[in-house]
């Protein structure tokens, strides 16, 4: 199936009319994850429904009329909407990424904002696809994945490569949603509703100030555009792992505590082997989401003082962030483990958490190679993992 949309230049969108509390959209959530679960995205009804809770003002600089927050507060939101379902937290998290437009000329920035503040953003910056330069900008051309959220999206991002000006770091061009295809071939089985689904693009001539480098030096002086750009993507991605790692928590010990087995045998809380598992794994994942969270108050603290990220405090925050997701992917597992044979049914509540716990941890920002470039930089060594920082 394939959803197109006419051509025009890149406009914002403002947010839903109407108060509406943090617990209504979680009820409602839980209502409909099914849905968007079948459907393989996030209604755009649903995200009008979290630009209504701030999330996509959230990372909108103050001077156009955002409401900044420091990114523990955002993360804890990202986390609780993760709970009720992962999907839905994953596409929320994307309202963190509207950082990464303080690096946009200041006019590009006004225009963008022009309608409000709430502006939802969504890219498929991965193959990066050749741009030949034009009088204007770039003229883009090709197709692009993972565009998680495309479907509520009121502008696009595609990858076209850097350049010297750049220091070889990838472009991201941005585009109004009539000037892209949405090819709808998302078919997994984890994060199923985020409708990462494949952008294409044909001959779009994008103006040069629609362009972006990724954690690119910003043009807005304020405390959050100070904070380590990617460190903070990764970080919005591996708290939606431990949302889901929670769910399942919260799953295995209230079966645990009234689920016998059809053999007879004794129900799963008066088993030893269960109790202990269920206690490893709250201890995993609390020790795991503490120093995360942790070390996001020391380094907000730091940059509210005035003071530079230290290449250390960068690296300890991607370090903690690949933590997370892999403690929280190796929570589900072991979960699924102790369960018995109930978990191998399709539907089975932790057999769909376990696919949701897996994407964050397989994601280029959160895996094996962080801890190696982490390392490195904690021992005083260049990281050893491209856009480390």
């Amino acid at each position: 199936m394939v959803h197109t949309r006419q051509a025009g230049p890149p406009a914002a969108g403002s947010s839903a009319s109407g108060a509406v509390t943090f617990d209504e959209v979680l009820a409602e959530l839980a209502e409909r994850r099914v849905e968007f679960r079948e459907q393989r995205y996030v209604s755009r009804d649903f995200v009008a429904r979290l630009k209504q809770l701030g999330l996509y003002r959230a990372s909108t600089p103050a001077k156009f009329g955002g409401e900044p927050l420091p990114p523990a507060e955002f993360l804890d939101r990202i986390e609780r909407i993760s709970v009720v379902d992962g999907s839905t937290g994953w596409v929320a998290s994307f309202g963190s990424s509207l950082v990464y437009f303080a690096a946009l000329p200041l006019e590009t920035q006004a225009e963008l904002y022009a309608d409000g503040p709430d502006v939802v953003f969504a890219g498929g910056l991965f193959p990066v696809q050749p741009a030949p330069p034009t009088e204007r900008g770039f003229l883009v051309n090709g197709r692009w994945k993972f565009a998680s959220g495309c479907m509520g999206a009121d502008i696009l991002g595609v990858g076209i490569p850097g350049d010297d000006s750049t220091g070889g770091k990838p472009r991201t061009a941005l585009l109004r949603p009539e000037q892209v295809e949405i090819v709808q071939d998302w078919d997994v089985v984890g994060m199923r509703a985020t409708g990462s689904f494949d952008l294409v693009v044909r001959g779009v001539d994008v103006p040069r100030e629609w362009t972006f480098i990724r954690g690119g030096q910003p043009t807005v002086d304020e405390p959050l555009y100070r904070y380590p750009t990617i460190a903070y993507a990764a970080q919005v991605l591996a708290v939606v792992g431990a949302g889901v790692a929670r769910a399942a928590l919260d799953y295995a010990e209230e079966v645990g505590a009234g689920y016998a087995g059809v053999t007879g045998a004794p129900k799963l809380a008066d088993r030893a082997y269960y109790r202990t598992e269920i206690a490893t794994a709250e201890a995993a994942l609390r020790s795991a989401r503490a120093w995360f969270y942790e070390l996001s108050h020391s380094v907000w603290e730091t940059v509210v003082a005035g003071d530079a990220v230290t290449d250390e405090q960068n690296a300890q925050l991607r370090l903690a962030s690949a933590h997370l997701a892999k403690t929280s992917s190796d929570v589900v597992g072991r979960l699924v483990e102790i369960s018995g044979t109930a978990p191998i049914n399709q539907n089975h509540p932790l057999q769909l958490l376990l696919g949701d716990a897996l994407v964050p941890k397989q994601h280029a920002f959160l895996g094996p190679a962080m801890y190696d470039a982490a390392g490195a930089v904690l021992m005083g060594q260049p990281p050893t993992t491209p856009g480390f920082r």
